[in-house]
């Protein structure tokens, strides 16, 4: 059996957090494959090593003094080199990167040598052999990875050597140059090497115990969700949870490999599960998630239900202006069209008017919306938890603007107004979760 095992920037920022992933990585037998982000904060006033490097790099392209900058890297993996003592000396390959910089040095390449120098530390610390992501993610020109070409690299180098720390975050295109993933990237790099070598386990070490139930932001000490499918992951990722890139599931849940969430301060927290079927039912409701700044287009019309075709044109106008749509609650002869708001800044008065034109109908504007997911796979087994949802808003007296739910019955969506956003969350906890 094997497990993959990642660990996040938190869980890198000095060398007391690299002694506590030795402890855990040497503890168990089967964590042979080692996933790193780039050294995160020790402190809030710190900035991340990858947040530097791109603030390098605006330097550079634009001729601006770096050597602040650059002397904040320097100091960073130096000073968790001497810390831990091993036998590697980064200098060199600072030195090395140092000769590199130029205003023309790829953004993508610079940007990766935050996980490039990480991994190149943890390996020595643990004894793993490096090997870099860019000879084991290959990427396409177009951005989509090489699944055959990725898997026949990672599995060779596994088999060649064993223990393998990977630097997270990038890959190479064909031609050997550096290709950057999206912010959280490391998460995908772990999932892409977990199903790659088919493990029995993906673990995603962070600061956090698991997944919380609601933003503890709005609600304090929120409950640990102890189980989560991918579907329900994937519903709360969409309305705002932020644990883990919305594109670490995809590579694993083909092949049902389960993910942990994981502290690396508290490492016998049993963290959150996340797999396809889920065997605990205790809870009803499973989290709660939200985001604001929606905005709803209403469109009425005397005998719509008649006119056959109606709401394609309504929706290929909003399509021709490259508008995502969210939900569509309808009633006989109206329906609304709920958008992001940031989504249609620029054209919201020709969407009106085109809409108005070219389907001679009613449209009014209602700004400042926020959703609410109330997201749970045993909702679908129960009755009665719409009848909550209502009671609860109701004793609150919160006004719900549009109501939606999957055919799975996997999830609520509730629209109120964006002032209510917080007492909605918080008293749908209380009623629901708490």
């Amino acid at each position: 059996m094997l497990v993959v095992t990642k660990f996040g920037g938190s869980s890198l920022s000095c060398a007391t957090q690299f002694e506590k992933v030795k402890n855990i990585v040497t503890s168990d037998p089967k964590r042979k494959i080692v996933v790193v982000s780039a050294l995160g904060k020790r402190q809030s006033s710190d900035t991340k090593i990858t947040d530097l490097l791109f603030i390098l790099h605006a330097h550079l392209k634009y001729s601006v003094p770096y050597e602040d900058i650059w002397q904040m890297l320097y100091d960073r993996f130096v000073g968790v080199e001497k810390e831990l003592g091993i036998d590697y000396d980064i200098t060199k390959d600072l030195d090395a990167l140092k000769e590199e910089l130029n205003k023309n040095i790829s953004q993508d390449y610079l940007v990766s040598r935050g996980e490039y120098l990480t991994a190149k530390l943890m390996s020595k610390y643990l004894g793993y052999t490096f090997v870099d992501a860019k000879d084991l993610l290959i990427y396409n020109y177009d951005g989509v990875l090489d699944d055959a070409q990725t898997e026949k690299n990672v599995k060779l180098a596994f088999s060649k050597y064993g223990t393998i720390v990977v630097p997270g975050f990038y890959g190479s295109y064909p031609n050997g140059s550096v290709k950057l993933l999206s912010r959280g990237g490391s998460d995908v790099t772990g999932s892409i090497l977990a199903k790659c070598l088919n493990v029995s386990l993906y673990e995603n070490w962070t600061d956090v115990s698991g997944i919380l139930a609601a933003d503890p932001r709005i609600i304090k000490n929120p409950k640990s969700i102890k189980e989560i499918t991918y579907a329900e992951l994937r519903e709360l990722s969409y309305m705002g949870f932020s644990v883990l890139h919305e594109e670490t599931v995809f590579p694993v849940q083909q092949l049902n490999i389960p993910i942990n969430l994981k502290n690396t301060n508290d490492p016998q927290n049993p963290g959150t599960i996340i797999r396809n079927v889920c065997t605990d039912n205790e809870n009803i409701v499973t989290g709660i998630a939200g985001r604001k700044d929606f905005i709803s287009f209403n469109i009425s019309k005397d005998h719509m239900s008649n006119e056959i075709g109606f709401m394609c044109k309504t929706l290929a106008i909003f399509e021709k202006y490259n508008v995502s749509i969210e939900h569509v609650p309808s009633g006989i002869d109206s329906f609304s069209v709920v958008v992001a708001q940031s989504s249609v800044e620029k054209c919201q008065y020709e969407l009106v008017t085109e809409l108005k034109t070219q389907l001679n109908c009613n449209v009014t504007v209602e700004k400042d919306i926020a959703l609410v997911a109330v997201v749970g796979r045993n909702m679908a087994k129960r009755s009665g938890v719409c009848a909550k949802v209502f009671q609860t808003l109701g004793t609150e007296k919160i006004n719900v603007k549009l109501l939606a739910q999957g055919p799975s019955e996997l999830n609520i969506i509730i629209g109120v107004a964006g002032g209510d956003y917080d007492k909605t969350l918080s008293s749908l906890y209380e009623s629901l979760i708490a």
